[in-house]
This record gives C-alpha cells, sequence and structure tokens, in this order.
C-alpha cells in the first residue's frame, strides 16, 4: 500500500495521503488495490474516530484512467461492469464507516475525485483559483459513473445537479461552496487536514450520509412532486433541442438523476453503473474522448510546436483594420494583458473598432464579471490609430483586411518595417495562400497565417499556416501567442482556403447542390441541424455574407485557382442569382436566403421557391444528411491525404472547434474511425454514382480499410 500513506494520529484519526505512481492520482489497477487495502484497514481498525483523505499531489484525485476505457468494446462489458461496481463498491464502504471521513481537497477534484470527496461526510476544499471541482465527464462523451449524478442529485436536488452535470461545469472553491458541492474552504494547504481533524472532533457523531437517514428528502423534492413537474416536463425536450438526440450520455444522466429522486441509493447506484456501460462501449463516448481529451490535450501540450525554439511573448500587438475581425482580435489580446494597435483608415473607423470592446467590457461589468478597474485597464490597453507610425515596435503585426490579394500586399509593403527586430507578420486571410502573400514581405520566413474564426471573442481555434518560407521560429512565435491569448491552435501547411475554410466551404457548397436541385429550404437546414452542424448551410451562407463569398470567388477568378480543389459552378449560379441578380448579399446586406426582422425572427425569402424549389423533387432524408456530412469527411481527408492536414489530432479538433463539425463525431476524420472503413467506401460509391464525383472516396481510406489501422 505505498501509493496510499496510512497515518494513525493519538486521537485516533487516520489520515490516508494518496501518492500514486506517476504525475496524478487516477482509477487503475494500481488504485484498485491501494484503496482495498485501505477500505478494508480502515474497517478493521481499532480505536478508529475519523478518516481525512488527502494528496501528495498537486491534483487531489484525477478520476478514471481514460485509456482504458476509450479501447472497450461489446466483449468487455461483463469485466467493465465488475470494476465499476468493485470501485464504488469502495465509495459506498467508506460512507458506512462508524466515523467521520472529511475529504481534504487540495487541488482539482474533477469526476472521479469529486465522486471520492461526495462519498465523505464532509468536504473542505483549498480556497485557490488552481483548484477546481465537479463532474465534467459529459463534454467528453460519458457520465459521472462513480455515484456521481446519484449522490450530487440526492445531495443538493435535480435542477442544480443537472445544471452541473449537462454542463460538464468546473467550479472554483467559492462556487462549490455557494452551490453546496463542498461545505468548508481554507485559505491556506497546510490548513486543509487540521481543518479536517478539527471537524472530526466536533462531529463524532456525523458519519451518516444525509441519503442513508430515514426519511432524508431530496433538496426540492423528487421529480414527480408538484413542484418539479414544469421542469419534468420541459427538461427533456430543451435537452434534445440543445443536443438533437446525438449526445447519448447526457439523455442518461438526466435519466439516471430524474430516477435518483425516488429511489434508494443502492439501487440507483447499480442502475448508473449498468447504464454507463451501454454509453461507454458506444461511439460517441469513444470519439469524444478520443478527441477532447486525448487529442486536444495533445495540441494543447505543444505537439505542433517546433522543438528547441525559445519561448516567445508577444508584448505589443499592431492589427491592421478594425472590421468585424479586427476589433475581436483586439479585444482577445488586450483580455491576455497585450498593448494594441487597432489602425484603420481612419481615425473615425479605429475608435469604432475599439468601441466593440468597450460594450464588451461594459456587458460583464453589468453581469458582474469584471470590475470597473479591470475594464479600464484592457481598454486602457488599445490604441486606436489612423498612424502607421504608432505600429512601430510592434512584436506582432496582423492584417485583418479584405480577402484581396492586391490590398494585402500593399499593406504588407507599407507597414512591414514597423515590426521590431524580431517581430513577425500574420495574415488573417481566410482563404489566399500564405505562400503568395508572403511574396510582398521583406522578411518572408517571418511572414505566416494566423486565421481567426468569428466570432473572435468566442470561438476558441486559431488555425496558423505554414507558407512554403515561413521559419520554424515564427510558427513557434504565432504557436505561443495563440495560447497567450487562450486559443487552441491547430498548425496547418499552406493551401487555397487550407483546411477549415476549404472543408467548411463543401458544407455550403452541397447546401447550394441540393436547392439547386429543388429540395425545400427549410428542409435543407433542417438537415444540416440534425446531423449536429450548429446551423443549416443555407443560414450559415447568409451570416458568414454571400457578398464576401461573390468578392472572394473574383479574387480566386484573378488568380487563376478558382476551382482548385472542387468545382464551383452550382454555388457560382446560386451566388449569380442570389448577389448580382437580386441583391440578396446575405444577413448584414439586408438579407440573404433569409428575411431578417427587427424582433429577431426570420423566415425564408419566398423568392428563393420561385428560382429553385420544385415539389416533385424527392431526396431521401438520409441521402441528404449524408451528402451535407461525407462532402466535409471526405474534403478533410483530402486535407489529410495531401499533407494539408499535419496530423489527425489538428484535423478533428480543427473540424469541430473552427467549423462546428458534430461534437459527438469526434471531428471529421475520427468520424470515419467508427463509422467503418468498409461502409464507408460502400457509402461514398453509392453516394458518387446517384449524385456525382465528387463523393468519390478518397485513397487513404482505402489504404487504412486494407491494414485495418485506425487513423490516429
Amino acid at each position: 500500500m505505498g501509493v496510499f500513506k496510512y497515518d494513525k494520529d493519538e486521537q485516533g484519526i487516520v489520515t490516508v495521503t494518496m501518492d500514486m505512481t506517476g504525475p496524478v492520482n487516477a482509477i487503475n489497477v494500481e488504485y484498485n488495490e491501494a484503496m482495498d487495502e485501505t477500505v478494508r484497514r480502515l474497517e478493521a481498525e481499532e480505536g478508529l474516530s475519523g478518516v481525512v483523505f488527502a494528496s501528495a499531489k498537486k491534483v487531489f484525485f484525477a478520476g478514471a484512467d481514460l485509456k482504458e476505457l476509450v479501447v472497450t468494446n461489446d466483449d468487455d462489458v461483463a469485466e467493465l461492469f465488475a470494476n465499476c461496481e468493485f470501485i464504488k463498491g469502495h465509495f459506498r464502504r467508506l460512507e458506512k464507516l462508524p466515523v467521520p471521513v472529511v475529504a481534504a481537497i487540495n487541488g482539482a477534484a474533477l469526476g472521479g475525485g469529486y465522486e471520492l470527496a461526495l462519498a465523505c461526510n464532509h468536504r473542505i476544499a483549498y480556497n485557490n483559483k488552481s483548484v477546481q471541482i465537479g463532474l465534467p465527464e459529459c463534454a467528453i462523451g460519458v457520465y459521472p459513473a462513480g455515484g456521481g449524478v446519484v449522490r450530487l442529485t440526492k445531495l443538493i436536488g435535480i435542477e442544480k445537479a443537472l445544471d452541473i452535470i449537462l454542463k460538464s461545469q468546473r467550479l472554483t472553491p467559492q462556487k462549490a461552496l455557494d452551490g453546496g458541492l463542498v461545505d468548508q474552504l481554507v485559505e491556506s494547504i497546510d490548513e486543509l487536514i487540521p481543518a479536517a481533524k478539527a471537524w472530526i472532533v466536533k462531529n463524532k457523531d456525523s458519519h451518516q450520509q444525509p441519503w442513508d437517514l430515514k426519511g432524508y428528502k431530496v433538496p426540492g423534492g423528487a421529480v414527480n412532486s408538484p413542484r418539479n413537474a414544469q421542469f419534468a416536463g420541459m427538461a427533456p425536450t430543451m435537452l434534445h433541442k440543445q443536443t438533437r438526440g446525438l449526445m447519448p450520455q447526457m439523455t442518461a444522466a438526466m435519466d439516471i438523476a430524474f430516477q435518483s429522486t425516488m429511489f434508494d441509493i443502492d439501487t440507483m447506484l447499480r442502475i448508473e453503473g449498468r447504464e454507463f456501460i451501454k454509453i461507454v462501449t458506444g461511439p460517441v463516448a469513444k470519439n469524444m474522448i478520443t478527441a477532447f481529451f486525448f487529442q486536444l490535450g495533445k495540441i494543447n501540450g505543444g505537439a505542433s510546436r517546433p522543438k528547441g525554439v525559445e519561448k516567445n511573448l508577444t508584448r505589443k500587438v499592431g492589427i491592421l483594420g478594425a472590421g468585424m475581425m479586427g476589433q475581436g482580435i483586439a479585444y482577445v489580446a488586450a483580455r491576455a494583458g497585450i498593448e494594441v494597435v487597432l489602425k484603420d483608415m481612419s481615425q473615425e473607423a479605429a475608435d469604432k473598432g475599439k468601441a466593440y470592446s468597450e460594450a464588451l467590457v461594459n456587458k460583464a461589468i453589468k453581469r458582474g464579471k469584471m470590475f470597473q478597474s479591470q475594464a479600464d485597464a484592457l481598454l486602457g490597453l488599445i490604441t486606436p490609430t489612423a498612424e502607421d507610425e504608432d505600429l512601430r515596435g510592434c512584436d506582432l503585426i496582423i492584417e485583418a483586411v479584405f480577402e484581396n490579394m492586391e490590398l494585402k500586399n500593399k499593406i504588407v509593403a507599407k507597414t512591414e518595417q514597423y515590426l521590431s527586430e524580431d517581430g513577425f507578420w500574420g495574415s488573417n486571410t481566410s482563404t489566399l495562400p500564405i505562400t503568395q502573400l508572403s511574396e510582398a514581405a521583406a522578411k518572408p520566413e517571418s511572414f505566416i497565417g494566423i486565421h481567426f474564426f468569428s466570432p473572435v471573442d468566442k470561438m476558441p481555434l486559431i488555425e496558423i499556416i505554414m507558407g512554403e518560407n515561413t521559419s520554424d521560429e515564427a510558427l513557434a512565435k504565432a504557436f505561443d501567442f495563440a495560447q497567450q491569448i487562450r486559443k487552441t491552435p491547430i498548425v496547418v501547411n499552406d493551401s487555397l482556403g487550407f483546411f477549415t475554410s476549404r472543408t467548411f466551404g463543401t458544407y455550403l457548397d452541397e447546401g447550394a447542390h441540393l436547392l439547386v436541385e429543388g429540395v425545400h429550404p427549410v428542409k435543407i437546414d433542417n438537415m444540416g441541424r440534425a446531423i449536429g452542424m450548429p446551423v443549416g448551410p443555407l443560414q450559415v451562407a447568409d451570416e458568414t455574407s454571400l457578398e464576401l463569398a461573390r468578392k472572394a470567388g473574383e479574387t480566386w477568378a484573378a488568380m487563376g485557382v478558382e476551382d482548385k480543389w472542387s468545382n464551383g459552378d452550382v454555388m457560382r449560379r446560386v451566388i449569380n442569382d442570389m448577389v448580382t441578380k437580386n441583391g440578396r448579399g446575405g444577413r448584414h446586406h439586408g438579407g440573404g436566403f433569409y428575411e431578417y426582422h427587427a424582433d429577431g425572427s426570420k423566415n425564408i425569402w419566398p423568392g428563393l421557391y420561385d428560382l429553385y424549389y420544385k415539389e416533385d423533387t424527392v431526396v431521401a432524408d438520409e441521402d441528404i444528411e449524408d451528402r451535407l456530412m461525407f462532402r466535409q469527411v471526405i474534403e478533410a481527408l483530402k486535407c489529410l491525404e495531401t499533407g494539408v492536414l499535419r496530423s489527425v489530432a489538428d484535423g478533428n479538433i480543427g473540424s469541430i472547434m473552427g467549423i462546428g463539425a458534430p461534437a459527438h463525431t469526434g471531428g471529421l476524420i475520427q468520424y470515419v474511425n467508427t463509422y467503418g472503413f468498409d461502409k464507408f467506401i460502400t457509402r461514398c460509391d453509392e453516394l458518387s454514382s446517384a449524385y456525382g464525383e465528387r463523393f468519390d472516396c478518397p485513397e487513404i481510406v482505402k489504404t487504412h480499410a486494407k491494414s485495418g489501422e485506425l487513423m490516429v
């Protein structure tokens, strides 16, 4: 039991200090053996007056080893269920000890870590921002099955528990205290164990959990009580609207929480474990664990950052263009404590760009999320200007102007000189090749693509694009900058449209194909949402601007790359019909596929029916869904096959965080892994025969089908 230190003091209080092999305490074989021995010893301990669970690591307890979960399949069901029951059995035995048990939470207690704390009679946390408390499992495709759903529901009530569980909230100690998740805070780690022992001495008889007391009622009442009738009726519908039925772990968690208000703890723990097996052996759990735990961790850990390059800190950034993208970049940079020069053609335009940040901080103040002093400090970092000279000494200059090669080249030639000696240049272009743009630069090796997503303050991703001449030093600086402003960076190689815009463009293009074929426009967008995309292809085309797409098309034509990676005849026809002939440029141009009203409502533009809709057009729902999904998947695979994507992880995380690929798929490339290579090839052949060669299966899938190796 060397990984669990067992100390009994003169008062009869045993302190169990978890110190497992590796950087964190986690549920694995080593833990199972140590916890089993510890519980047995505690049950047999003479003169025992209390127990304190503490940690020798920076993290209190990290929960399950996800490497074991992600490889489970139907053949492992019996063993997995037995292991779950074994783990939960220890927690239940702790609850039944005839003495108080206290969790001394020194660091993060998430997932299984907090479930261990829930099995204790009293929870004391170190009041520090580094400490996070919660049950975030739903965010990675499973739910807390070590008693988390059951115990939290019984502890704080169904509404509060589900709010934390379904949103995968990570609470600060203070918020955890306010919400009833912990019982006490201390201001230093050294106070934890003394405070725990002091509570035990004062509460020697507090060894029964509230849910084990006769007559205990769940706070807020049972799910079938009159008080909860409205919530119980609305919650499943609201959840389905949010998840579209694509997140089984959330549906299961809600169902278990509902039942936990009516049935005893032991019955519910068994139900919780039984349903968990169905979830964890399914594709959604595997997809989301792979993407959001392993691959996201790999990216944020710097797998794409060049090794051996010193860490870089950006202190001053210049932003050229104070429009929608530029003003958003200015805000996130200032929020990270970076001095910002926001330049536009006129002082008025620059001031208008800064006003965006002013509006955001004012909203934050009103919501109690920011103090006035913090707002003033943030705004004080942004200097709006029309003068190039103000850019002098910038570590980084980012251009965020229109998608026009000539304009971007002109700006580079004019303002590159103001960079600091080791400064670098970033282009926020969403489509134009970085190598070509860098031809106007005096230092093409310091020129790199830094593609933000709108709205910048909310979207978590940055796509970094390597030009042919971009140096490793520039890449490292761009990577560090992305993390400095708290964004997740993916790194891709140069191409028209790079990875995200190129792939997302196929979603819009297929929507245009369906429209021209005569499919009802409402159905097109509904099917887009049905596969898990945030919005349908017609609506998102309106949001991103049909007028902008028209201008981009003109730029591509002038560059001679109009149909470089797909035939754009259908989309060009639609843009010509909508923008050129009917003046429908998109939402920000008075309307596009939709009409937008002052009250926030919208409806399909009636002219769209006259242009395209055919009552006799019949396309199976399954085909519409697969066409909208497969186009994106196929393009992502082509990017991987041709080296535009430098890793599978970048493809999966980039597709989810950048273009809204359905989270339950684990990303556009992971989608193929769980769909099945042979099945995917067959479906591509069916779609290609029916709808055209754009659905031809990429060779990379056939290669993996032969080898049987997953794309990882």
